[in-house]
């Protein structure tokens, strides 16, 4: 007789995650515009993302992974760290300003993927200004400086 592993780690995540599914499908059916830029308006994509969300969190519930192995707790650890500065770059995109706060979250994201500090800061610096021409003077979506740029 073998042992029959549990199953219930994944069906607890795919649980959470079809709440939060449905919490999200929920507050895009509340999104308005008062322009019609777009014709399928502004709860399109977050609907599109709702649902599948919550097709991947049924197969999770009733499809579950029969052998289950969870990563090691640095890998964790590592992942949780992510998720902070993910949330603290957030934050910080509007006082620090899009060319600041993006510097420092991708030298944060590339340390805790291995890399230096310098490397971090000279390619943060790098993507964040690409990505600022790109967006400011190449499609027009204004970036917010910062509250301590003057003007």
């Amino acid at each position: 007789m073998t042992e029959r592993k549990s199953h219930k780690s994944d069906r607890i995540t795919g649980v959470l995650l079809l709440l939060l599914s449905l919490g999200y499908g929920f507050e895009a059916l509340r999104l308005e515009a008062d322009f019609l830029a777009d014709p399928l308006g502004p709860r399109a994509f977050p609907l599109l993302l709702a649902a599948a969300l919550g097709l991947f969190s049924l197969y999770l519930i009733f499809k579950p992974d029969p052998d289950p192995d969870w990563p090691p707790a640095r890998v964790l650890l590592g992942q949780l760290a992510m998720l902070v500065s993910f949330v603290a770059y957030s934050y910080a995109l509007a006082p620090l300003g899009f060319l600041l706060a993006t510097t420092l979250e991708m030298a944060v994201l590339s340390r805790l993927f291995g890399a230096g500090w310098r490397r971090g800061f000279l390619g943060g610096a790098g993507l964040a200004l690409g990505l600022y021409v790109l967006f400011v003077f190449g499609l027009g979506i204004p970036l917010p400086l910062g509250r301590w740029w003057p003007g």
